[in-house]
């Protein structure tokens, strides 16, 4: 099935770039900018980032399913995930308001 047409990238390649980026960490985040960079493509109209977030979601929980994940994996990957957000959360806040600009 063709997923973006900007791009004519099939389900059936995203699936695969999102497995090998699962096989070299299962834990690690992706986003529909992550694959693109894999298949050294980019989002032209990004259009299609809604129906990549759902085969990312789809295809993660297949990945894990058929893993056996022990409880100490699953803590690691939160506790990224919390330094994640608050590592953005910290450059969300260290950027000027505009209400601070001088234009």
């Amino acid at each position: 099935m063709l997923v973006c047409s900007c791009n004519f990238i099939t389900q059936k390649e995203i699936v695969d770039v999102i497995n090998g980026l699962l096989d070299e960490d299962c834990w690690q985040l992706i986003v529909p900018a992550k694959v693109y960079h894999a298949m050294q493509k980019r989002g032209r109209c990004c259009g299609c980032f809604p129906n990549v977030v759902d085969i990312i979601i789809r295809t993660t929980e297949q990945y894990h399913a058929g893993r056996h994940s022990t409880d100490d994996e699953i803590f690691d990957f939160m506790t990224r995930l919390k330094q994640f957000h608050e590592e953005n959360r910290r450059a969300d806040l260290e950027r000027r308001q505009k209400s601070h600009r001088a234009a």
